[in-house]
């Protein structure tokens, strides 16, 4: 039976990368839809605390504004602008309850730059105005149906975490716990490599959350490093909804290498997928084959963890018919376009 995965495994590979041949190097238009679905992006931008704070948070969400803007992204941002009539928390409050009534295949990403704090019980992202807690995020963010990336670039912020780990979303914090209430820089190097390919580390011309996420990290660690500091913010991601979070050094490359002592199940899958700028071949993928490439390729996943306690005949039949799926996804994407009778050399 090895050898039959073998075989289901390689020709999936093939017809794939057939697939993907077609969608690249073919000269296909892509055409754009005025209903076609779009990624929502939400920097919110707390307070600054001090002016020095302040001019660094106004860069990394300007980083993050260009990174929005070239993915064709509705981008709202909060906390930049003269206060008006209404606080940003309201206005956050708002635009989250715009988007829980569109839904959409595409994600949301909420990136919160600033400062938090932790008060041995409770965290709080420091907004102008009413500070947000993580309870009171995860209550904001429940109703919205479709793929979220909730990122809190913040000290103090690893609380957020627990409350907010949820099917079908990822959650990013610059801090493993609330007594990390020093200065966090992750959001500096967060916003850099969210939109330059020196972050691709799969080599795909994209960049995921999940090697944006790995590349900050790193750049979090050399800092302390080069300036002989003892670190005082450590990252984790959560994207299964175990409430537990995998820290950077869990992966080699973009894969766990690692697993937690009570044998949770490591994260990466889901940010992996989640991709803000997409390289050529996504962007020509109807927004219906990628989201159901993504689900058919976290079923795969899932049963791979299963895999030791099932029979190896019920293992096989039930992998068969993803990997036949995921390979019709492909195949068709690839027949249906606008293409040359016959590829270029």
């Amino acid at each position: 039976m090895q050898n039959a995965e073998c075989s289901i495994v390689a020709e999936f590979a093939r017809i794939r990368m057939a697939a993907v041949a077609v969608l690249v190097g073919w000269a296909v238009p892509t055409i754009c839809y005025a209903d076609e679905p779009k990624a929502a992006v939400i920097v919110v931008v707390g307070a600054e605390g001090e002016a020095t704070y302040g001019e660094q948070f106004r860069k990394w969400a300007g980083r993050w504004e260009a990174a929005a803007k070239k993915a064709s992204a509705e981008l709202t941002m909060i906390g930049l602008a003269e206060a008006s009539g209404k606080s940003d928390r309201d206005l956050l409050t708002e635009r989250l309850t715009e988007l829980a009534k569109a839904p959409s295949t595409e994600a949301v990403w909420l990136v919160l730059i600033g400062h938090g704090t932790f008060d041995g019980k409770t965290a709080r992202f420091n907004m102008r105005g009413a500070d947000i807690t993580p309870a009171e995020l995860g209550a904001l963010v429940k109703p919205i149906e479709r793929p979220q990336a909730i990122i809190n670039c913040a000290s103090a912020s690893g609380p957020f975490v627990p409350e907010l780990s949820a099917k079908n979303r990822v959650v990013i914090t610059a801090t493993k716990s609330g007594p990390e209430y020093n200065f966090a820089r992750f959001g500096d190097y967060l916003s850099s490599a969210i939109g330059e390919l020196k972050a691709d580390l799969d080599k795909d011309d994209q960049v995921s959350l999940l090697e944006a996420y790995l590349m900050a990290a790193g750049g979090v660690n050399e800092f302390y490093k080069t300036e002989a500091r003892l670190a005082t913010e450590h990252a984790l991601l959560d994207d299964n909804g175990d409430k537990l979070g995998t820290p950077p050094d869990f992966f080699q490359g973009v894969r766990a290498v690692k697993s937690a002592k009570s044998g949770a199940a490591p994260d990466g899958l889901a940010a992996s997928q989640l991709v803000l700028i997409r390289n050529a071949a996504e962007e020509k993928l109807p927004a219906q084959v990628r989201a159901r490439r993504d689900e058919l390729e976290r079923n795969l996943a899932d049963l791979r963890i299963k895999k030791s306690k099932l029979p190896e005949e019920e293992y096989f039949a039930l992998l068969e018919p993803l990997l036949i799926e995921l390979s019709k996804l492909y195949e068709s994407a690839g027949n249906n376009a606008d293409r040359p009778q016959s590829p270029p050399p």
